[in-house]
C-alpha cells in the first residue's frame, strides 16, 4: 500500500529542512547567528531546521540571504510550495472516482499557453478518442477498484480536452511508438485512435513526433510526463502524480523533452509509423 499523503508531505519538509541547514553550515554560521540576521528569534531557527515549522516564502528568503546564497531562493520557495501538493496519491483523487481526477486540471489547462507532452505507454490523453478512454480508464477502474464513474470521466476528459482546438495553444507531443502497438482495446477502437492521430497532426497548433523502434537514442524511454509552460510538470509514476514546480526540476524535464524529441520523426515517416500500427490491427 503506498504512504499516506501526511507522510510525503513531512518527507518532503524535513527535505527543506536539510537543506536550510546544510545552506547555514555551509555559509559557517549558527543558528543563534543566522537568527539574529533574520530578525528572529534562535528557537524559530531550530524549529524550521527540525522541520516543526514549516518556513513561509519571506523565512526563506531571509535565510538565503543571511547566508549570502540568494540564487537558490526560486527553488527552495517552489519546494516549499509543493511540498503539501507535490506527491498527490492516485488512491487519494480517485476515491470519489475518476471524473475528480480529471477535473482536478481545468483549470490548470485552460491557463496553460505551451504543453510538452511524452508518452511510452498510452496515447496522450489530450488525443485520446471517447471509446480508448472509456476502454483505459475502465481498466484502471477494475485495477484500482475505484467508484464505477468511466461514463462521467472520459465526458469530463473530452470537455477538458476542447483546449486542444483553442489556436491560441500549442502542443507538442512525443510518443514512443510502442504506444501505437499496446492493444488496450478492441481492434474497431484502436483503428478509430489511430486514425484520430492522423487527424490531429493536421492541426496547425499541434506537433507530433514519433520515436521509431529503430531510433538510435540519446536517452533512455521515460514514464510519462508533461510540461505546462516552464513552470511546471507533472510525471506520472504507478502509485502516485508528482506535480513538480522547483526551476531546476522544471528545467531537467523540459531538457529531457528536447532530447526525446531529437529522436522523434515527423510529418510523412510519422505517418507512415501510424499507418503501419493500422495494417498490424488486420
Amino acid at each position: 500500500m503506498p504512504p499516506h499523503p501526511s507522510s510525503s508531505v513531512q518527507k518532503a519538509r524535513e527535505s527543506l529542512a536539510g537543506r536550510l541547514r546544510e545552506m547555514r553550515k555551509d555559509a559557517g554560521i549558527s543558528g543563534r547567528e543566522l537568527a539574529v540576521r533574520c530578525g528572529w528569534s534562535e528557537s524559530k531557527s531550530s524549529r524550521i531546521e527540525n522541520a516543526r515549522t514549516p518556513p513561509s516564502d519571506a523565512d526563506i528568503t531571509a535565510w538565503c540571504l543571511a547566508c549570502a546564497a540568494e540564487g537558490q531562493a526560486p527553488d527552495l520557495i517552489a519546494a516549499n510550495r509543493q511540498s503539501a501538493d507535490a506527491h498527490v496519491q492516485w488512491r487519494r483523487l480517485q476515491r470519489s472516482g475518476l471524473r475528480l481526477l480529471q477535473d482536478s486540471v481545468v483549470d490548470l489547462y485552460r491557463q496553460t499557453r505551451v504543453f510538452r507532452v511524452y508518452v511510452s505507454d498510452v496515447v496522450p490523453g489530450f488525443l485520446q478518442t471517447p471509446g480508448y478512454a472509456t476502454a483505459l480508464l475502465s481498466s484502471i477502474a477494475d485495477f484500482r477498484g475505484t467508484p464505477d464513474d468511466v461514463s462521467d470521466a472520459v465526458a469530463a476528459r473530452m470537455r477538458r480536452n476542447a483546449v486542444l482546438g483553442n489556436a491560441s495553444r500549442r502542443f507538442s507531443f512525443v510518443l514512443e511508438e510502442s504506444v501505437l502497438r499496446y492493444r488496450l482495446c478492441g481492434a474497431e477502437t484502436m483503428a478509430a485512435q489511430l486514425g484520430h492521430l492522423l487527424a490531429v497532426m493536421d492541426l496547425q497548433n499541434v506537433a507530433l513526433g514519433i520515436v521509431p523502434f529503430s531510433a538510435q537514442r540519446t536517452v533512455w524511454p521515460m514514464p510519462t510526463f508533461t510540461v505546462f509552460d516552464d513552470t511546471r510538470v507533472h510525471a506520472d509514476t504507478l502509485d502516485a502524480a508528482s506535480a513538480l514546480t522547483q526551476p531546476s526540476q522544471v528545467e531537467l524535464y523540459a531538457r529531457a523533452f528536447e532530447r526525446l524529441s531529437q529522436g522523434a520523426v515527423r510529418g510523412a515517416a510519422a505517418r507512415s509509423l501510424i499507418a503501419g500500427a493500422l495494417s498490424s490491427l488486420d
